[in-house]
């Protein structure tokens, strides 16, 4: 689950980090009166949006007025903010983030992680902030140092202090870089956090050292365990199929594509996808009903998949172990009955009860195409939705 920015940046002054003060804004009005509450003669207006690059994409503009104040928040609320993360659909801007404008000195890039290949959590950081982590990746991976943490003990005060001084954190600003790492480690861990980006921590010529930017994400299977954060998800940042589907505890993902697909188990939904995109299909989601799933949660998972307009047609493919065959049958059957299918349908069935759940689709009288293996499958979904 993501947040937003302001979101983020209170949730880290829990943990002592220095975060500029601003105040979340939804009409110009309120941009303005959190303008006055600031003071000062310089105000950052920070379009909201869970994506990166809104700076390249017009979305933060500095005010040296409250009248640019209000131009700005004007401008920007109801605009279709398109960057490197949206996608050419871009996402409506609905909320501001008003903050003080600050004296920066030097932008850096702190950023936490899990690394897999380490199985612990990684720390990095880089003096080449406020750029893209990944195009310094590229261009210049020398200047990224890692810190990885040992899970037994977590982040230790002398990895955060080596890794102030690997990014060059001025001398006199070592031990306040080093508190704020430790601080962001532990919010990373405490929230189950999946990412905590810091782009830019800048020092200041006042001399602090603070997040102008902030991004978490939170791993959605720990959401149970914090309540509170759970009450930051923005409904209108997510896609309308995906909220639709967590009700139901689908794990679905849109994609561009038109070909629909519903699957049980993560792994065998990827090789769904890679064997259509093999036969030169292109999925339109990735939809695990998980390994559980009754004759309902079939039935709303085909209601998700039909209501995206650019499916022309579904390929499900459903490998019985605790998922039963005819369960997924008894569910499709239902399902095209209540949405009245228009579309090309594929079943490739496989393992518990596997004959009775063709029976049941056999016995149905409803335009379902049999299919004998998984590539059976994908070849005859591609071939329907050609024709179609």
């Amino acid at each position: 689950m993501n947040v937003h920015e302001y979101q983020g940046k209170q949730l880290l002054k829990k943990y002592g980090a220095i975060v500029p003060n601003g105040h979340v804004a939804f009409h110009a009005d309120e941009a303005v009166e959190a303008a006055e509450k600031l003071g000062g003669q310089l105000w950052v207006v920070k379009a909201q949006i869970h994506a990166g690059g809104r700076g390249k994409a017009g979305g933060v503009k500095l005010a040296r007025n409250l009248d640019e104040v209000r131009s700005y928040a004007n401008e920007l609320l109801g605009k279709i903010l398109v960057t490197h993360q949206t996608g050419p659909e871009g996402k409506e801007v609905k909320r501001l983030l008003i903050e003080e404008g600050c004296p920066i000195e030097k932008e850096y890039y702190i950023g936490v992680v899990i690394d897999r290949s380490s199985n612990a959590v990684v720390m990095m950081g880089s003096e080449e902030g406020g750029t893209e982590i990944e195009e310094v990746a590229e261009k210049t991976p020398e200047k990224i140092f890692k810190e990885v943490i040992d899970p037994a003990v977590g982040m230790l005060p002398f990895q955060a202090r080596r890794l102030a001084y690997n990014i060059n954190i001025p001398k006199d600003k070592v031990s306040q870089a080093a508190k704020f790492m430790l601080g962001l480690y532990e919010a990373f861990v405490s929230n189950d956090c999946s990412l905590a980006e810091i782009n830019p921590l800048v020092t200041t010529s006042d001399g602090r050292v603070m997040a102008l930017d902030a991004k978490l994400n939170f791993d959605s299977n720990a959401l149970y365990r914090h309540k509170d954060i759970l009450e930051l998800r923005d409904l209108n940042e997510e896609d309308p199929k995906e909220i639709e589907a967590s009700k139901f505890d689908l794990s679905y993902i849109a994609l561009d594509g038109n070909i629909g697909c519903m699957v049980n188990g993560a792994g065998l939904a990827m090789a769904t996808m890679d064997i259509i995109k093999h036969y030169s299909g292109d999925p339109a989601n990735f939809l695990d009903v998980g390994g559980g799933a009754t004759a309902e949660k079939v039935t709303e998972a085909f209601k998700i998949i039909l209501s995206d307009e650019k499916v022309k047609g579904i390929f499900i493919n459903i490998f019985g172990g605790i998922m039963k065959c005819d369960i997924i049958a008894e569910g499709v059957v239902e399902a095209v009955k209540q949405v009245n299918l228009s579309v090309p349908l594929v079943v490739r069935l496989e393992g518990t009860n596997v004959d009775l759940g063709k029976k049941i689709l056999n016995d149905s009288g409803l335009p379902i195409v049999a299919a004998d293996s998984m590539a059976d499958g994908a070849q005859k979904i591609v071939q329907l939705v050609a024709q179609a």
